[in-house]
């Protein structure tokens, strides 16, 4: 059992750090590619790929018997996530905007398990109050906040999609095959997002830069990082799926440093060792209880 959850949190791990390139692979995209519509390409990109391996492995051989309301919603919830957070981000600041979205969603997540029945053990909480603190930190000593009510609602909203998403999706991978689950709901979530494609300038798509940037974070990002979170998820609790995904801006602020030769404040290491800890403390293999041995056998 603890192998299984050891494996599972390296799984999430690896994805959260495939997550955390996203920020510097949308810097080298040519300068008329808005964030938005990154997001939405992402998507679509990531999306049918995820679909047509699927396709390709024969999970849609045989009849799926899902449910359509968890799926619709897992579904609406990616796709919400992406223009919740980029508009957050533009209203508040790149600091504050992704504090409160990446922040949030594991309040979220462990407010969706008390209220669905589920202890919340010490150690998740002390872990993830550390990684909360040092998310603001590291986002507190890069950029200036800009209070704005809308967008901090964005912003929360971004999280609140996201770890409804994680919650929900555990739930359909409980009956189906994984792959089978990530081709329906990415894809759906790509045609939700879709009319935003046919409303902007994608001219900037053709260029070798905008083909690296977008098959970058539709098949690696998107298509082989939530593949490796789904692997994960299915033995790991929610909250602390969510809480590990932390390691996102802890990466993106390594490659900041190592890439663009960007200088971390005092502030922001420190938020970063916070972090870092945070991690390290959810990390932390629990210790089995007799109730779990017991059902185990």
């Amino acid at each position: 059992m603890k192998q299984s959850n050891i494996k599972a949190q390296v799984f999430v791990l690896m994805a959260a750090i495939l997550w955390g390139t996203t920020g510097s692979t949308q810097a080298f995209a040519p300068e008329n590619a808005t964030p938005i519509v990154i997001g939405a390409l992402r998507m679509a990109i990531g999306g049918t790929a995820l679909f047509l391996v699927a396709k390709l492995r024969g999970a849609f051989k045989t009849k799926i018997k899902l449910d359509k309301k968890l799926l619709l919603i897992a579904s609406i919830c990616m796709a919400a996530y992406q223009p919740l957070f980029f508009l957050g981000v533009f209203k508040t600041g790149v600091a504050l905007g992704t504090a409160l979205a990446l922040g949030s969603s594991p309040v979220f997540s462990g407010v969706i398990e008390y209220f669905m029945g589920e202890k919340l053990s010490k150690r998740w909480i002390v872990g993830t109050i550390v990684s909360i603190i040092g998310c603001t930190l590291l986002f507190a000593g890069q950029n200036s906040m800009n209070m704005d009510i809308l967008g901090s609602i964005l912003s929360l909203g971004a999280g609140l999609s996201y770890a409804v998403y994680v919650k929900v999706s555990q739930k359909l991978f409980q009956n189906l095959r994984r792959d089978a689950v990530n081709g329906l709901v990415f894809f759906i979530s790509a045609v939700i997002l879709s009319p935003i494609l046919f409303m902007n300038d994608l001219s900037w798509v053709i260029s070798t830069r905008g083909i690296m940037t977008t098959l970058h974070l539709g098949i690696v990002a998107t298509a082989l990082a939530y593949t490796l979170f789904a692997y994960g998820l299915v033995n790991i609790s929610t909250p602390k799926a969510v809480t590990l995904t932390l390691a996102e801006p802890l990466t993106a602020a390594i490659l900041g440093v190592v890439v663009f030769n960007e200088n971390l404040t005092c502030v922001s290491m420190f938020g970063a060792l916070f972090l870092f800890c945070g991690l390290i403390i959810n990390s932390y293999p629990e210790k089995e209880k007799v109730k779990d041995k017991i059902r185990a056998l």
